[in-house]
């Protein structure tokens, strides 16, 4: 290991020769208070930036070892850290030249606390990941610029995000509280017999489509209806209290723009944790929560989807069913099936984004199609036995239909925002307008057939020995010559998931390269080599721009993969 002072005088005699003597940069090198890694250098000025990282001992450091002390406050510690260096990035960064060059950045950040590979703390020290653009003027080496980077703004960066006495304690100690607070909240719904809690003030709506951070005027402080209000005592925030959503089937009912889809969203999402002032701090949900919404135009690759649609016109079979073109309802049936595969515990849905078909069929419709000409099941009749039979709650957005107020155990309508209990009035609604409807109790709701995957066939390198896969936003990852559209898998929040799925799917491609397991019980081999040794299992060199994702939109983007085959 070399000395910043070998670093700079390094730069300064590559000034002006050709970019990739860059290249001879790549190791370790001491700083006073730290120790700067250069893992990997682009190869010009336009290419992904430079991959870097500081480690900083922890006697330099200072952080107490309180705020690490637990999975939930190193999570959300180590999230703090890389909002601070972002911050001190954006201030400290500046253009020096061609393409890429002077920008200093780590991941893009959301509402989110996520884990991720951006930073890293334990007893021995602090560790951020970044990226550089190291400088250029066209191909040409700037030594001295890139000496400033390294050796004048790093150290400042290092100083002003990943010092203790440097940062705000107070805004650290609530980031870490709350977090945690809201990861234990989380982890009494089952003994409550839960599925969602919706903490009393909070703020719901959202600025817009493309900003999610809270409505600021006239945004109405969420009040749970007395009969659904549950009160928990948190370990750092005390007593809270707020509207539980039991397990079974619950309709979110109402008139149009008065929040059915706005508390939804906020319960979908739920399944993550979201930084101070968010406005949905203690909006908290089973991790196992899906949302499901038809999706036309999906691949479906060997599903079976008899129990919602079965006897198809030219005799096709839906025990293991396959398009390249699914339609609405065939989509939102796989979609059901799939997440139910992967281990759903509860269904979210929305008729805005449903298939109508799929979702309802009522008793007129029932008249005028003979049932031996309609091959679809509608959810309708299966929301319960999906429950009843294999312990799968729904929670339904419904403004259109009241077909399933027989099924309901709970029903919330919003007005202006505001939740009410309905329950008794959608029982009474359902006892006096009987619907007539011709259900199927014959047809048992059997768990689906399991499937197998063969890895052979997730193939990112495009027939060349180089793995190749990009990530498109946070809505579709190119995995060799297959894009991945993930536009409707709305509880992926981040790019950094993306680009943790995509090279969990190299990994699965690598690890399993033949297989007689099921797809299942692939999820929980990955989810288990993550979960004891990290993201960083996932990537060939240390990386800190991936993020956590969940099982379920690991299995999305599996399902959607054209090139997928499966066997049963």
């Amino acid at each position: 290991m070399t000395d910043a002072q070998h670093l700079e005088d390094t730069l300064l005699n590559l000034d002006g020769r050709g970019y990739k003597a860059y290249k001879d940069l790549r190791g370790q090198y001491q700083f006073p208070n730290f120790k700067l890694t250069i893992d990997y250098v682009q190869g010009d000025p336009f290419a992904a930036p430079s991959q870097l990282s500081v480690w900083v001992p922890m006697s330099v450091a200072g952080f107490p070892e309180t705020l690490y002390a637990s999975l939930s406050r190193e999570v959300a510690l180590r999230d703090y850290l890389t909002r601070a260096f972002s911050r001190a990035c954006r201030d400290v960064s500046q253009k020096r030249g061609t393409g890429k060059s002077g920008a200093i950045a780590v991941c893009r950040l959301g509402q989110e606390v996520l884990e991720r590979t951006s930073a890293f703390i334990d007893e021995d020290g602090v560790e951020v990941r970044f990226t550089v653009g190291l400088p250029a003027q066209g191909r040409r080496i700037l030594g001295r610029q890139a000496a400033e980077m390294l050796c004048d703004d790093i150290p400042e960066l290092v100083d002003r995000a990943l010092i203790y006495q440097n940062l705000d304690a107070g805004a650290i100690q609530q980031q870490v509280e709350t977090v945690e607070d809201a990861d234990w909240l989380r982890s009494q719904l089952p003994q409550h017999n839960l599925v969602a809690f919706v903490a009393d003030g909070s703020i719901l709506p959202r600025r817009s489509g493309i900003d999610a951070r809270p409505l600021e005027e006239n945004a109405v402080p969420f009040e749970s209806p007395e009969s659904l209000r549950v009160e928990f005592d948190r370990p750092n925030g005390g007593p809270i209290t707020g509207m539980g959503i039991p397990r079974g089937i619950t309709l979110i009912v109402g008139g149009g723009y008065h929040g059915k889809s706005t508390l939804l969203r906020a319960i979908e999402l739920g399944v993550y944790n979201r930084i101070p002032g968010d406005g949905r701090d203690y909006v908290v949900t089973d991790r196992a929560a899906v949302k499901i919404r038809a999706e036309d135009g999906r691949s479906v690759r060997g599903v079976d989807i008899s129990a919602f649609i079965n006897n198809l016109p030219q005799g096709q079979a839906t025990t293991a069913f396959s398009t390249e073109n699914a339609s609405g309802s065939t989509s939102q049936a796989a979609n059901i099936i799939e997440a139910i595969e992967a281990g759903a515990r509860a269904l979210l849905i929305d008729e805005d984004t449903s298939a109508t078909n799929f979702t309802i069929c009522d008793r007129r419709m029932q008249e005028l199609i003979a049932k031996e000409h309609e091959p679809i099941t509608p959810f309708v009749d299966r929301v319960r036995p999906l429950f009843d039979e294999q312990g799968i709650s729904t929670i339904l957005v419904m403004g259109g239909s009241g077909d399933y107020f027989e099924a309901a155990d709970t029903a919330i309508a919003m007005t202006h925002y505001r939740p009410q209990n309905v329950t008794q009035q959608v029982k009474d609604i359902a006892a006096k307008y009987n619907t007539g409807r011709q259900s199927d109790p014959q047809s048992p709701l059997t768990p689906p057939n399991p499937r197998y995957l063969l890895p052979d066939s997730l193939d990112p390198s495009r027939g060349k020995r180089a793995v190749k896969w990009q990530v498109r936003d946070q809505d579709e990852i190119v995995f060799g010559s297959d894009e991945i559209d993930l536009s409707a898998v709305e509880q992926l929040v981040d790019a950094g998931q993306l680009r943790a799925i995509a090279e969990a799917m190299v990994y699965l491609k690598q690890e399993y390269p033949r297989t007689d397991k099921t797809l299942r019980q692939i999820l929980d081999d990955i989810e288990g080599a993550i979960a004891s040794q990290g993201l960083d299992i996932l990537s060939p060199f240390p990386v800190g721009n991936l993020a956590q994702f969940r099982r379920f939109e690991l299995a999305a983007a599996l399902n959607r993969l054209r090139s997928l085959q499966v066997k049963q």
